[in-house]
């Protein structure tokens, strides 16, 4: 069956058991409670002959307004559009394993850190791709042997300039460092304990609170893992059922691409929002958010809408755009809040 008739006759069938709606133009829309949005699934599309993707991997906004995507394609690493999916620009062929995309206004130029797993590097650059410096793994940390132990996935960037970096398809450390590059502290690391990761994907710097914290991912937990900015753990958000990525704050909610729910079968995601207590409210794709006792029930894909949602950007009218990974060389998708 061709992925259009299958999708249609999921939509159906969904639509029978109450799990999705449309508009009166009949666009699908998904979601729950306040937090529902139209899809469309042609945005950003390109002429992959001339701007091809790999994985979508991360999507960050800029102050224009621009919504800029990390791929890990060669041809075009970076492809920069407007707000309706029209490509504005396109460059970076040296990040074949171009994975996390931070950006950060320093001084009133905004830069990118790009996190490169084949390269076992952290890069900043301008917005124009012109780069700034390269971080290689860190030796002077005595926590690894080798370069190959080392495999950065993501990067959080405090306004002192401090940078964490997510280790997270290596050690599972995650590492501090300072705008000079001096390495200031190391914590986490691999394992099953409250303070340490499996897989630690995504890492933010969550300002919601009357002190800064990290949020960061521990995907192959479901967890969601509170940090205060010097490494002490200050709590654990159980998400049962979603493999989380990085963590994206916007406003009082955070936003996660959900790469694999239920058992972790593949083609299973959807996009997983928190309010302000950190609360699942809402799982576009996915089943409804239920709590009992304070504990969520296991979630679990409703409708293949998406196949491996990686991360999510929220825009200034609360608009979500879906990068996704592994999902056939296709564009993100973009959900209109309705």
């Amino acid at each position: 069956m061709k992925r259009r008739e299958f999708l249609k006759s999921s939509l159906w069938a969904a639509a029978g058991m109450g799990l999705v709606s449309w508009t009166s133009r009949g666009e699908l829309v998904l979601g729950h409670g306040d937090f529902r949005y139209k899809v469309d699934l042609n945005w950003g599309a390109l002429n992959a002959q001339f701007y091809p993707v790999k994985d979508c991997h991360e999507l960050v906004q800029d102050k224009q307004g621009r919504i800029i995507l990390l791929t890990n394609h060669t041809r075009n690493n970076i492809l920069i559009y407007n707000r309706d999916g029209r490509l504005l620009d396109a460059w970076g062929t040296d990040f074949p394993g171009a994975h996390g995309l931070t950006l950060k206004d320093e001084g009133g130029e905004e830069f990118l850190y790009i996190t490169d797993t084949e390269r076992h590097e952290v890069i900043k650059t301008t917005l124009n791709g012109r780069v700034v410096w390269a971080w290689g793994y860190p030796k002077a940390s005595g926590v690894y042997d080798s370069p190959s132990q080392y495999i950065p996935t993501e990067t959080a960037v405090a306004d002192n300039g401090d940078v964490y970096i997510a280790d997270g398809y290596g050690s599972q450390y995650i590492l501090h460092y300072n705008q000079k590059g001096e390495l200031l502290n190391v914590f986490g690391g691999r394992g099953e304990g409250e303070a340490q990761f499996l897989n630690a994907h995504g890492i933010c710097i969550d300002q919601r609170g009357q002190a800064p914290e990290l949020l960061i991912t521990a995907r192959q937990q479901n967890q969601l893992k509170r940090f205060g900015m010097d490494g002490a753990l200050k709590g654990v958000i159980d998400l049962p059922g979603a493999y989380i990525c990085r963590p994206v704050v916007h406003g009082s909610n955070v936003y996660l691409g959900t790469i694999w729910s239920g058992d972790g079968s593949s083609g299973t995601g959807f996009v997983s929002i928190l309010d302000e207590h950190n609360r699942l409210i809402s799982a576009p794709g996915g089943v409804a958010p239920v709590y009992e006792e304070d504990q969520l029930r296991p979630m679990y894909q409703v409708l293949r809408v998406f196949t491996h949602p990686h991360d999510v950007c929220v825009d200034e009218d609360e608009n979500l755009y879906v990068a996704q990974w592994n999902a056939g060389f296709t564009y993100p998708i973009k959900l209109t809040r309705v």
